[in-house]
């Protein structure tokens, strides 16, 4: 049992330590939320995806925008591009799983709109795709990675690097960031709308 306790504290202790490194990224995540405000305040769309933890990092994200975080308040445009099976599968059988994200932002983004990568590793082909495609139709593009950032870090017009590179511990911290971009993107577009109790 000692060794089952023993194992949890250090878990939860590596917890603690990149939640105080991600100290190091607030910059970061201001100029994140600063870019979300500005495309939500003007109707434009946040598109997220990843593979993966990543994936049902960017569905909860989404789905926090488009419900509610801690405020009563009208619906924000967001949506994960890693829901829809027939449009995933039918991407992934005719041009190829690199594809999945970029046809889908072919489809969908509009000049204006932001696109929102999230890989651990920073390097996976389809999130990379994605983004490219996002920078030549004029959408604005952010990464969410991991301490090496990869490809992912140097092509997104903001990156949020996390301080860790074990997968599991970069994935808590996306979580995190994610809760804190949505409650500042609700403060900026909703100040008079009290959080919830």
């Amino acid at each position: 049992m000692s060794v089952l306790v023993d194992r949890i504290r250090s878990r939860l202790e590596h917890a603690r330590l990149v939640a105080e490194a991600l100290a190091s990224q607030s910059a970061e995540i201001a100029a994140v939320a600063a870019v979300w405000t500005d495309a939500l305040r003007e109707g434009r769309t946040l598109f997220l995806f990843g593979n993966g933890g990543s994936a049902a990092d960017a569905q909860h994200i989404a789905g926090e925008l488009v419900g509610r975080y801690l405020r009563e308040r009208d619906a924000l445009p967001a949506i994960a591009l890693t829901t829809n099976g027939p449009i995933l599968t039918a991407i992934g059988n005719d041009y190829g799983f690199e594809h999945v994200f970029a046809r889908q932002i072919r489809a969908l983004g509009r000049p204006g709109d932001v696109a929102v990568g999230l890989s651990t590793s920073g390097a996976s082909a389809n999130v990379i795709a994605a983004i490219r495609e996002a920078h030549a139709r004029g959408l604005a593009t952010v990464g969410l990675t991991g301490a090496l950032g990869g490809p992912l870090a140097d092509l997104a017009d903001c990156a949020i690097r996390v301080p860790a590179r074990e997968t599991p511990r970069i994935q808590e911290a996306h979580l995190l960031i994610g809760h804190i971009l949505c409650e500042l993107v609700e403060q900026a577009l909703f100040p008079d709308v009290h959080a919830r109790a």
